[in-house]
């Protein structure tokens, strides 16, 4: 179950670890353009506003599918507290705090100091970081993980569900 061997990915896990790939491109995105305000590039602002909407709807897709299918398959055989589900929740939980406290210092129609341009830039770098290490987990650990566990009914059970 915990084995470091390589381990190929079925079509349901590859789907999802496959996924982190834009959103890794989109974050890597965002957290240019929080470089950009800490230099004061007034526009970088507005533009990561936007930005950061669009990243949430990709990333709630993602882990709404893990959420609610891969981690509540796995809790069949790790149960329901603590271990890397918990774990991955968490984080998941944390990302999205992040993300929501954004939008929403960010979606009044008052103009924002500097300080609080650079305060919620702060928030999206936060975001960036806990989600990369966390998508480093998942690829490392947990699909690897699932893809020991589960049985090769399980897994065409995966694909269906997360493909819907």
């Amino acid at each position: 179950m915990f084995g470091n061997d390589p381990v190929t990915l079925s079509e349901g896990l590859h789907t999802l670890v496959s996924e982190h790939l834009p959103l890794r491109d989109s974050l890597n995105e965002l957290y240019s353009l929080c470089e950009k305000i800490k230099k004061g590039e007034s526009d970088a602002f507005q533009q990561l506003i936007g930005d950061v909407d669009r990243f949430s709807s990709q990333l709630e897709r993602h882990s709404k599918r893990e959420e609610d299918i891969l981690f509540r398959m796995m809790e069949e055989y790790l149960g329901k507290n603590g271990g890397p589900i918990a774990v991955m929740e968490y984080e998941h939980e944390q990302a999205h705090r992040y993300i929501n406290d954004f939008v929403k210092n960010t979606t009044s129609d008052n103009q924002l100091t500097i300080e609080m341009q650079n305060h919620n830039a702060s928030l999206i770098e936060n975001a960036y970081h806990t989600l990369l290490n966390h998508f480093s987990k998942e690829e490392q650990v947990l699909y690897p993980m699932a893809e020991r566990l589960f049985s090769d009914e399980e897994k065409q059970q995966l694909l269906a569900q997360i493909t819907k």
